[in-house]
């Protein structure tokens, strides 16, 4: 694979950023989803587990972005050292497709999947 051009990498950096700003905003917008049920509230029992079920969801969606917020933060320091677009198991170019779809990962499509396989 070749390596990233100065513009594909600037377009990419363009997309970290704006991935970023779009999960920190969902991670904001959800707060109060992700709130501890109040027990003492006047529901009923199935409402108050719909409650909790939704709560429980909502931690693990933050979860999720908030452990794709620090591949981004890691992207955006790799652009920053100029190391952006190599694998970090590898060192090969991880290519621009792959990362036009996943701008924040880390590992080429082998080392990926050689990782999902263990």
């Amino acid at each position: 694979m070749d390596e990233l051009t100065p513009d594909q990498i600037q377009e990419l950096t363009g997309l970290l950023k704006g991935l970023r700003a779009e999960l920190t905003d969902a991670l904001e917008s959800s707060r109060t989803i992700r709130k501890p049920v109040d027990l003492g509230l006047p529901i009923g029992r199935l409402s108050r587990m719909d409650a909790i079920q939704q709560q429980h969801m909502a931690k693990a969606c933050a979860a999720a972005q908030e452990q794709r917020i620090h591949q981004i933060t890691a992207a955006l320091a790799a652009v920053s050292a100029g190391t952006y677009g190599y694998c970090r198991r590898c060192e090969e170019p991880v290519g621009y497709q792959r990362l036009r779809a996943k701008p924040e990962t880390p590992f080429c499509l082998r080392c990926q999947t050689l990782a999902e396989k263990r």
